[in-house]
């Protein structure tokens, strides 16, 4: 299958400035080709049979790449016009804007080399390619993120794991991508754990990704606000703009004294993603930053 990939040229500092951009004009996962990154993975204490040399005599410029249906040709003007508001709004550093077409299969191969384990305080998410040694005591999940997940924000990933205590609850991942929050979860303890999302290819993925694991959930492709589901935990790693439109329908599906844990907030939205929250009748009980991504963990007011 061919898709059409959009990589933006950019900076270490402003990489995840750009992965927001492409999220808000549609991006379904962002991957983030960044020499700095690929010289601290071959630092930590991954075991590696091959490292390519090639990758780190390569160039300090910073790659954001997205992938979009390859009859999607207005995403990139929709990317270039939401790059130019953050600069003006801010200031952003990018440079070029390139399209191109490509197989999934090379697209996959590309990321695959700068791709590094998530290290949370609940579990350490290992990509399924990469050896690892597993420490005493520690919950590893193994990962093959495939289309539905880059790169790209393992920061909002990472907050979100932190902030969630799953064990012995029920939980909702909303737009779950390749499940790394729903089998987290399952891995903790998680009483019960159901995703959904709307992209079949990115359910598909956590389907394949939690058997790998041998845990039992339950996957849907569906939008969470037409289901009847509830649980003591709902956590949605998505973009401010979907995060907000949750934000009035989402507490049906909340059971009392319950949370909501939300990231993939950049920190530029934080404020309109509070105040909306805050006014449907939730507070603030916890706050996690790392670069310029922000989580948050809610629970209604009575």
């Amino acid at each position: 299958m061919k898709y059409r990939t959009i990589t933006v040229f950019t900076n270490h500092d402003d990489a995840d400035l750009v992965a927001s951009a492409m999220f808000d004009a549609g991006a379904g996962g962002v991957s983030i080709l960044d020499r700095q990154d690929f010289l601290e993975l071959i630092k930590s204490d991954v075991i590696w049979d091959y490292i390519d040399e090639d990758a780190v005599s390569k160039t300090d410029e910073v790659k954001a790449s997205t992938v979009v249906d390859i009859d999607d040709k207005g995403f990139a003007l929709r990317l270039r016009d939401r790059l130019n508001e953050m600069k003006e709004a801010g200031g952003i550093a990018f440079g070029e804007i390139i399209e191109d077409v490509i197989d999934e299969a090379d697209y996959e191969n590309e990321w695959k080399k700068y791709y590094k384990p998530i290290v949370t305080k609940r579990v350490t998410i290992v990509p399924s390619w990469i050896k690892y040694e597993k420490r005493e005591g520690e919950n590893v999940m193994r990962l093959d993120p495939g289309m539905a997940f880059g790169t790209g924000s393992h920061a909002t990933t990472r907050m979100c794991l932190n902030l969630m205590d799953a064990k012995g609850k029920d939980i909702i991942d909303v737009g779950c991508g390749s499940g790394i929050l729903g089998i987290a979860a399952a891995i903790e303890g998680a009483k019960s754990v159901y995703m959904c999302d709307i992209d079949e290819q990115a359910v598909e993925s956590a389907r394949k990704n939690a058997e790998m694991n041998g845990v039992s959930v339950r996957v849907e492709c569906a939008d969470l606000l037409e289901g009847n589901m509830t649980a003591d935990i709902i956590v949605a790693n998505i973009t401010a703009d979907v995060l907000m439109r949750f934000s009035k329908d989402i507490g049906a599906h909340l059971r009392e004294g319950g949370e909501i844990i939300l990231s993939g907030i950049i920190d530029s939205r934080l404020s309109e993603v509070k105040s909306c929250y805050e006014r449907c009748g939730y507070k603030v009980v916890d706050f996690s930053s790392e670069d310029d991504w922000r989580a948050l963990r809610l629970k209604r007011q009575k």
